[in-house]
């Protein structure tokens, strides 16, 4: 099967019966940022902005690459984000306002400084 059949007709999250190394199970609590962003899922599918099989495609959509160099909840963020650019829900730069905004508070807490104000 020539690559271009393959990626007609696997999506690359589809790893499955591939050869790979043995699975390692590791028992962990989920970092607070990942309990925030399962709980994202839950209240974009709630408010119906983003569905399950939205986010299976946004996943998909990042392509193989990307999908092997991010973590599991790393996906769901980068998925969201796309989703909600193409409906217009979220511009690139108001994500990013925000993101300065929390990096701000985090750096702040950090240091024990005040936080900066927000950009407009």
């Amino acid at each position: 099967m020539s690559q271009t059949e393959q990626l007609l007709k696997r999506l690359p999250n589809d790893i499955g019966g591939e050869a790979a190394g043995p699975i390692q199970w590791v028992d962990r609590e989920l970092e607070p940022w990942e309990k925030r962003c399962h709980a994202l899922a839950d209240v974009l599918d709630f408010h119906k902005l983003i569905n399950t099989e939205e986010k299976r495609r946004g996943v998909e959509a990042l392509g193989a690459e990307v999908i092997g160099n991010l973590s599991y909840y790393e996906r769901w963020i980068a998925a969201f984000a796309n989703i909600l650019f193409q409906k217009g829900i979220l511009t690139p730069g108001e994500l990013a306002r925000k993101m300065d905004e929390v990096a701000g508070r985090w750096q702040a807490e950090s240091t024990g400084e005040d936080s900066p104000p927000a950009r407009p």
